[in-house]
């Protein structure tokens, strides 16, 4: 990776979005939790949800990532609250086929997720960026079993 390549991929966005990751704050009685790891790379993200009427009514996260890992848990958690799983999961899918098969970036709410479209041509960076979309659908699915049984 050139350095000129590194200036590209970690943009102006994409280190403000890592600064600020919203909702930072664990849970003190989630419905569930979720924690998922990079094995290449180490980074880890825990996530609490609570579920109200199939929709996340509260949410915190726990990021050690980079900077891109930071970037994408910073726009999930700046619209997480009031989704369903099925949007979740539908984000999740569209960032995976963004960053793997070139498609468009995902649909809003989730559509902040488009400044992570320079990592594509960085593969072993692409599972610090799915982390937090992963870890919240697995929450979110952990949480609506519980609610059924």
């Amino acid at each position: 990776m050139s350095d000129s390549d590194l200036i590209n991929l970690y943009s102006g966005r994409i280190l403000e979005l890592a600064a600020n990751i919203p909702l930072t704050e664990r849970l003190p009685d989630p419905d569930a939790t979720a924690r998922r790891r990079s094995p290449l790379c180490g980074s880890t993200v825990t996530v609490d949800v609570k579920m109200e009427d199939g929709r996340v009514s509260a949410f915190g996260q726990d990021v050690k990532a980079c900077a891109l890992g930071q970037a994408a848990a910073a726009v999930v958690g700046g619209c997480i609250i009031g989704r369903t799983r099925t949007e979740v999961e539908r984000a999740r899918d569209q960032l995976r086929a963004m960053l793997k098969e070139g498609a468009p970036p995902p649909q809003a709410p989730f559509d902040g997720l488009k400044v992570l479209v320079p990592a594509r041509e960085f593969k072993n960076r692409h599972a610090s960026i799915m982390l937090c979309l992963e870890a919240t659908a697995e929450a979110m699915e952990q949480a609506e079993k519980a609610a059924c049984a």
